[in-house]
């Protein structure tokens, strides 16, 4: 960074100069001239523009955010020439003023005016107008000016680098390699302006140019340096020449520009140049002896807050000033001479901000806030150990001491700003509260108090929002508000290279201060939101308040907001952002309408600044790339889903193919899994820190129950996903390290009687009165009898009616007490005759109370629980539902309540002995496996086993009751999937829970059904549900026996669906809403699952909305995808993916549509229901409305595919095992294969050959197969190294079938005779349905739940989507506007027919 301020002070303030200062007697430091590194940043990474190359060009305009005050005129433009110069007016022709001495005719500023060239490419001209703070604060005039009153608001930096000077093309000498680079930097505010001239070391090698008309005569023109005003008016019609000043006069004074300068730094420039109240001519900067005397004074902040906090204080100084022995001039000891590197040191004291950017403080000179500057500059120092402020830090992160204070640092796995730590690649939620009044139109809402939840995957960047309880009129008026959830996105984006999410700059306490200004309407919304940390389960707590007005939306609106890019200025412990977004509604009211709100905003968080590590770059880029909104009516929830990426600005590569999928997030790593990018588009996925797998699949890590934690004693283990807490005993707070736990002095609060004594325990105190006092320590007197007790206290002042000074009433409770003074344990009211049990306390036991003329509840006096019991009964309700935490150490009590001495973890094994306070005895602990003396352990007993044994030992004498069914529990306890009672004979299927699965019983003397295959459900009270066929299909799609991990759809008694949805025994869960779509911001990794409240309402009888068909955009290539209950449409562009295109081309409610195909022809899309048990197909015109083909003798009709040269339709139907045909309007309907088939999936047909191909998972014998589309010559095609052959496709430029596996995971592909088999993609996640079209697969992935490209040239992904609402995506197909076939006779889609047309022959399935 550079600066016009002396360096001495500034660099030893920042301590990163060696302590070899040398002074001059006046104070002076000697250094060396900058070095290009010190010039301010410029290039197009700095946002800059570049000039065009030639000898004589010029800007476009530039224009002026604020109007610039050069002499006394203000000027709203500039413009940059090649010549050296900047005006504020368009230059005339440079043989006008290029060879002339000053000054010129119009305003000039002039770093190095001279004929310059760079034609070529010999250098290049950059200029930018910026208000970016990191600029701003480098431009420092106050030791040049110290009664300056100057805030920069704007600054323009023009930058000439290696510029070269016009040659004649008639010389016969070649091209000079003598370049010049130099820079100019103008900083201006309302009323002043000020411009720094910089010349790096070794810039300047040329020092003028020769004319251009010298007739072959050898002179050379000096480069002018200067400013000037240009002619003003004068009287009525004439101009006069107008004030102009000169920085140089001949060779050598050009020669000393970088040598010397006014700023005490050689090299560097500064010049006052306008003021808009008084201005004669320009000021230099100049440095006086005083100005370097110890009454000066530089700023010393570094940005201190007020609140004490210790990492942002500064320590005591010390005495660093110079050895007053120095020498009197450089030369009288020239080896002591420093020349100091200072390519990494501001060279500017800071300014101090407020919390509000727009209000920049300078601490004015000779300020009480500036330390000594010159010979008596002083070295801040520490005298506090930084372990004492351990405790600010995170318990992932260390503490660093640094000489003006100290900072946190998170470990190596987690990110943040050190005082709060995340792991890596984990993904996050934050949850909060929305309160507030929105006045919508003209009626105000109250928002009370309403749950909002987030969850963001940090790996691509997708940030979901939900908002609950949101009333009707805010929430459709709040849809266009992404801005709420915009905040998290930010947090947590997508990090390109050379960028930084807002989490590691700001953790988890922050404010932001957001305005949204409404166009047309002027309405105003405020939005502060306020992060109040992490709580004890890893999740930001973030809590909203709005405020203001907003646009009344119609009922039913729908809201699209295309993606945009913002940027961010990064201030010290600030940032900031300005934008104009525009957003569309569409509404049956008012049809289309177009809007606009203008978000300026501002976050606030604590920076710490000791460090002087490389800084938060100056601006940063956030590109949202998709952006959904939406309103759900009947459940009252606000939604937002944003994808989001930092980086720096202008930094996105410009050829989508060249970005590396960590990058662009579509990797296929885990949602817990950091993508590390390595070479092209290589990349390493890496489970997140506390998470283990192998990157695409990724668990949490059980610190506690591996011993793995970092807990102290007296502490318990609590996991997290991806991380773990410590909580303290009750007695015992955390020590400085936040991880162990030290005993809690409670008698440093005096909590016992003047008359007692209090010790203190471990873990709790005891008070005892002093000698000639009696009582129970907490209340003490001399006398001998007894002392009141609480109860007798209670009784007495209700009935001395001294209770809050007045008599007693008549109709008051008074406590009864026993002989001892305590309360009886049941209480009656005299006057009511309600009766009730209480505690030792007097406090009401919930649940005892009893009306008059019942009798009392029966009470049994509790003892006090033990410590013992506390402790176990803490870890037994640590989940927000009161169950205990899975995985937990659980203490074992005995009947008395004192620790057992033998205590055992049940989830790891270990065993070790306790003293009787629970404290471990040295030397005792056992690893699992290694029984304890006299005793064995043993695993816990299971849900089968508990069965079991009861049943067994159920009569009086603990023998199984004759005839009674005992489960059978394989080797590990858990049910065997086959029961059988042996009394009667019947057998039947269970699940993992011991339920019977219907349809499975079977009489005596029957074979059982094998239960590792799926069986048809038998017909329950309600008709077969939405949720039961969807479980029965993935059921079968598992073969019967879904993996501990596997999705299965949890079902209701009554059909619907659960709201908790959860992949198999995991604990990775989300709420769904009545119709089975997820949730968004619900996903939760953790051990208590989400709470989600049910969204089924009962049925009704009321007409669902009507199906009709929305056209997709005009394209050329569109992809069809069937996902649960709508079929999606995404437009190609070329290859690629146009996801901002995509929509909704129809939406089926109650439907589950698996296989999907389209006729060409007819512009008609085809669809099975797996729901309905149905074929169907519509129009792809607007407003066209779904047909039925078929509805009887199916069963689970999955794939399926259109012959649209013949007219005809295959599916498979995977419950019955076969495959059928028919016409495309469902007539003439046969049977063409129903033997040797076991799990048809997939089906396609090539019209050019008239060939079927199927898939068939038979998890025994998988295999593809094909057939004439007659029915005729079927045969095996592939039955070696297939799994689960899911995806079928073909391939018409080579004539080879390909498939995706999900068992193998490799995308394949082969000639239909069987030869030439290659692996295409060797590790795809969870393929579908797939097809090809211009040398790329497309397939549905359900890992992903999504589109995924694959290039067949590369065997690489090449692009993704994914859809805003997220769920399983079915069958693929591609919709064209031309039938493409194998051979040259292509269609062209017209109303009803088809004619041929001329073009180039394509082909795809």
């Amino acid at each position: 960074m550079l600066t016009v301020a002396p360096l001495c002070p500034a660099m030893e303030r920042l301590g990163m100069l060696a302590a070899c200062l040398l002074c001059w007697s006046c104070g002076v430091c000697l250094v060396s001239a900058i070095r290009r590194t010190d010039m301010y940043p410029y290039g197009p990474q700095s946002g800059d523009q570049v000039l065009a190359e030639g000898d004589d060009e010029t800007s476009r305009v530039l224009p002026l955010s604020r109007p610039l005050t050069f002499y006394r005129t203000r000027f709203s433009q500039l413009y940059v020439a090649t010549n050296g110069i900047i005006s504020a007016q368009d230059l005339p022709m440079e043989k006008q003023y290029v060879d002339d001495g000053f000054p010129t005719d119009f305003p000039a500023v002039a770093p190095f005016l001279a004929d310059i060239d760079t034609s070529g490419g010999r250098g290049q001209i950059y200029y930018r107008v910026t208000e970016t703070p990191g600029v701003l604060n480098r431009v420092e005039v106050h030791q040049g000016f110290p009664d300056a009153k100057f805030t920069p608001t704007v600054a323009v930096v023009a930058t000439w680098e290696n510029v070269a000077a016009y040659e004649e093309q008639t010389r016969t000498t070649g091209p000079s390699s003598k370049v010049n680079t130099f820079q100019a930097v103008i900083g201006y505010d309302e009323t002043d302006s000020y411009v720094i001239f910089l010349y790096p070391e070794g810039g300047l090698n040329f020092f003028g140019t020769r004319p251009k008309e010298s007739y072959n005569v050898e002179i050379e023109l000096p480069a002018r340096v200067g400013f000037s005003r240009g002619e003003i008016p004068y009287l009525i019609f004439s101009r006069i020449e107008g004030p102009h000043y000169s920085v140089t006069s001949n060779e050598q004074s050009v020669k000393n520009l970088y040598q010397v300068g006014n700023t005490g730094i050689p090299g560097v420039w500064l010049f006052h140049t306008g003021n808009s109240y008084y201005f004669d001519n320009i000021v230099p900067a100049s440095f006086s002896d005083n100005t370097f005397g110890t009454d000066n004074q530089e700023e010393e902040d570094d940005y201190l807050l007020t609140d004490g906090d210790p990492e942002f204080q500064t320590g005591p100084t010390g005495d660093h000033s110079a050895s007053p022995d120095a020498p009197s001039s450089p030369s009288e000891e020239p080896s002591r001479q420093a020349v100091y590197d200072i390519g990494n040191v501001p060279l500017t004291s800071e300014p101090k901000y407020n919390s509000e950017p727009g209000e920049r403080q300078y601490a004015p000179p000779n300020s009480p806030e500036r330390a000594p500057v010159g010979g008596a500059q002083q070295q801040p120092q520490v005298t506090q150990n930084h372990s004492r402020f351990q405790q600010e830090c995170s318990q992932n992160a260390f503490c660093s001491d640094y000489a003006t204070g100290f900072c946190c640092h998170c470990r190596p796995g987690f990110y943040g700003n050190g005082r709060h730590c995340l792991p890596e690649g984990a993904p996050q939620r934050v949850s909060g509260k929305v309160n507030g009044t929105v006045t919508v139109g003209s009626t105000p809402v109250e928002l009370n108090n309403i749950d909002l939840h987030a969850y963001i995957v940090v790996g691509d960047g997708r940030a979901y929002t939900a908002i609950s309880e949101v009333p009707e009129p805010v929430g459709w008026a709040l849809m266009p508000l992404a801005p709420i959830g915009e905040l998290f996105g930010w947090l947590f984006a997508l990090e390109l290279p050379n960028s930084q999410a807002g989490f590691k700059i700001t953790g988890a306490e922050f404010t932001r201060h957001a305005e949204a200004i409404f166009y047309p309407g002027n309405q105003r919304l405020s939005i502060v939101q306020t992060g109040h940390g992490i709580d004890n389960h890893n999740h930001l707590n973030v809590d909203t308040v709005v405020s203001g007005s907003v646009p009344f939306l119609p009922s039913g609106s729908e809201v699209t907001m295309d993606p945009f890019k913002e940027i961010y200025q990064y201030y010290p412990s600030v940032a900031t952002s300005y934008s104009v977004r525009e957003f569309s509604v569409v509404s049956a009211e008012r049809g289309s309408e177009s809007f606009s709100f203008q978000l300026k905003q501002n976050i606030t968080y604590r920076d710490c600044r000791h460090d002087n590590r490389a800084g938060v770059p100056e601006t940063l880029q956030i590109t949202m790339e998709r952006v959904f909104v939406m309103y759900v009516k009947e459940e009252r929830i606000l939604r937002y889903a944003i994808t989001n990426k930092i980086s720096p600005v202008g930094a996105e590569p410009t050829e989508p193919e060249l970005v590396n999928p960590c990058y662009a997030g579509n990797h296929d790593c885990d949602t817990t899994a950091q993508c590390l990018p390595q070479q092209g588009q290589d990349f390493l996925c890496q489970c997140a820190t506390g998470y283990r797998g192998d990157g695409r699949n990724c668990y949490d890590v059980d610190e506690c129950a591996e011993g793995s934690s970092s807990c102290g004693a007296h502490a318990q283990c609590v996991n997290l996903p991806g991380s773990h807490s410590c909580q303290c005993q009750g007695g015992f707070e955390f020590g400085f390290d936040r991880r162990s736990c030290v005993d809690i002095d409670e008698c440093s609060s005096s909590p016992c009687h003047i008359s007692a004594r209090c010790i203190n325990a471990l873990g709790s105190f005891q008070c005892q009165c002093e000698p000639g006092f009696y009582g129970d320590g907490f209340h003490c007197s001399q006398q001998e009898v007894r002392p009141k007790s609480q109860c007798e206290q209670h009784r007495d002042s209700l009935q001395g009616g001294r209770e809050h000074g007045s008599r007693p009433s008549l109709a008051a409770f008074v406590p009864q007490c026993d002989s001892d003074g305590r309360y009886r344990p049941l209480q009656c009211h005299g006057s009511t005759g309600h009766c009730w049990c209480v505690d030792v306390r007097g406090q009401e036991r919930a649940g005892t109370r009893t009306p008059p003329g019942t009798p009392p509840k029966d009470y049994e006096p509790e003892r006090p629980k033990t410590h013992c019991e506390h402790h176990r009964d803490r870890v037994q309700t640590s989940s927000p539902e009161g169950y205990p935490v899975v995985g937990a150490y659980v203490p074992q009590c005995d009947a008395g309540g004192q620790y057992t001495p033998l205590q055992c973890h049940g989830s790891t094994g270990h065993c070790w002995c306790v003293d009787s306070r629970g404290q471990e005895r040295t030397g005792t602990r056992t690893p699992p496996g290694a029984p304890p003396t006299d005793y064995e352990p043993e695993r816990p007993k299971t849900h089968c086993e508990h069965h079991r044994d009861r049943v067994q030992t159920t009569s009086p004498e603990g023998y199984p009751i004759v005839g009674a069914y005992v489960p059978q529990c394989d080797d590990n306890g858990r049910y065997a999937s086959l029961q059988c009672h042996g009394s009667t004979g019947h057998c039947w299927c269970v699940d993992s829970t011991g339920q019977e699965r219907a349809g499975t019983r079977t009489p005596p003397g029957s074979p059982p059904k094998d239960c590792d295959r799926p069986v048809p459900v038998a017909p329950t009270e309600h008709p077969e549900s939405v949720c039961e066929r969807w479980r029965a299909s993935l059921i079968e799609h598992y073969g019967g026996k879904p993996q501990p991990e596997q999705y299965v759809p949890q079902c209701e008694q009554d059909g619907q669906f659960s709201p908790v949805q959860c992949y198999g025994e995991t604990t990775y869960c989300w709420c769904v809403d009545q119709d089975g779509r997820e949730v968004p911001g619900t996903r939760s990794y953790d051990i208590v699952k989400p709470a989600c409240l049910p969204s089924a309402a009962p049925p009704t009888v009321r007409p669902l909305p009507r199906p009709d068909v929305t056209p997709p955009p005009n394209a050329d290539i569109t992809l069809l995808y069937a996902q649960g209950q709508k079929i999606g449409a995404l437009p190609l562009n070329g290859t690629r993916l146009d996801a901002a295109r995509s929509k909704t081309l129809l939406t089926l409610h109650g439907s589950i549509v698996v296989g999907i195909a389209h006729d060409c022809k007819e512009n008609h899309v085809y669809w099975t229901d797996l729901s309905a048990r149905t074929i169907n197909r519509a129009s792809m015109a607007a407003g066209a409305e779904p047909e039925i083909l078929i509805n009887t003798n199916l069963v689970s009709p999955e794939g399926l595919a259109v012959d649209a040269k013949r007219r005809l339709m295959f599916w498979v139907d995977s419950n019955p095992d076969v495959i059928e045909s028919a016409n495309l309007d469902g007539s003439g309907r046969r049977t063409l294969f129903s033997t040797d088939l076991v799990n048809p999936r997939a089906i396609i047909v090539v019209s050019s050959t008239g060939t079927l191909y199927w898939t068939d998972w038979n998890r025994e014998a998988p295999k593809i197969e094909s057939a004439s589309v007659d029915g005729q010559n079927r045969r095996v095609v592939v039955t070696d190294g297939v799994g689960l052959p899911n995806a079928l496709t073909y391939d018409s430029s080579s004539g080879q079938v390909c498939w995706a596996d999900a068992g193998t995971k490799r995308l394949e592909c082969v000639s239909p005779d069987g030869s030439g088999r290659r692996v295409v993609h060797p590790s795809l996640n969870y393929p579908f349905s797939m097809v090809y079209y211009g040398n790329h697969f497309y397939y549905t992935d359900w890992r992903r739940d999504g589109v995924i490209a694959v290039s067949k040239e590369s065997s690489q992904i090449t692009d993704e989507y994914l859809p805003d609402q997220r769920s399983h995506l079915y069958g693929i197909a591609i919709a064209t506007t031309h039938c493409l076939s194998g051979n040259l006779k292509i269609y062209k889609i017209l109303p009803s027919r088809c004619h041929p047309a001329s073009v180039a022959p394509r082909s795809l399935v």
